[in-house]
């Protein structure tokens, strides 16, 4: 691959709609649905269910002292309480994201930012959903003029600051297991190596 110089290495668009022969669900849930999608891959015919997903974002925010505002947050899948970054699903289908990241910085944290960057977009696990979250960067931080009141998982959560060179020592050492967490930190600590 090396060999050709106009290669440019990134995902690419994968089979067209003339391939899907069906598309039906598997099973309704509260926040998301199993569909069982029927398509042509190579002259065969193959079934795949998966948990369809609208999307979700999440927030790297950083204070002035180089700073990670995270979350403590219980998930029940995985019976433990996981240090993650202010995040959320979209409230609805071709909900804009910034607009989205937004939301989920206030309500999880009671905090608002001026400054914002996309960071980074990744799937979960496409061998099984279809989610994609789309991180930001936020900066310039300030408490909200409201204070949020969280049910479920999120009540309880406390906000806490600590300084991104400890975030990404957890990470590397793998401490800290929230996927987007871990995208969020080697992805920002990538860019700011790459920047000198």
């Amino acid at each position: 691959m090396t060999e050709n110089e106009d290669f440019q290495l990134s995902d690419q668009l994968g089979l067209g709609k003339e391939t899907e022969i069906s598309l039906e669900r598997a099973f309704i849930g509260k926040i998301w649905n199993v569909v069982r999608k029927t398509f042509t891959f190579q002259d065969e015919t193959l079934v795949r269910e998966f948990i369809a997903h609208r999307g979700a974002v999440a927030v790297l925010a950083l204070n002035e002292k180089d700073e990670v505002l995270l979350i403590k947050q219980y998930r029940a899948p995985v019976n433990q309480y996981l240090y993650e970054m202010p995040a959320g699903l979209r409230d609805h289908d071709g909900e804009d994201d910034l607009v989205a990241a937004k939301r989920e910085l206030a309500e999880e944290t009671d905090y608002q930012a001026t400054n914002w960057s996309h960071l980074h977009s990744f799937y979960t696990t496409p061998g099984s959903s279809s989610e994609i979250i789309e991180i930001f960067l936020a900066k310039d931080l300030s408490k909200t003029e409201v204070e949020f009141e969280r049910t479920g998982e999120e009540k309880g959560m406390v906000p806490i600051w600590v300084p991104f060179q400890e975030v990404l020592a957890a990470v590397k050492a793998s401490k800290l297991k929230s996927p987007t967490l871990v995208v969020a930190v080697l992805s920002l600590a990538a860019k700011r190596n790459q920047n000198g």
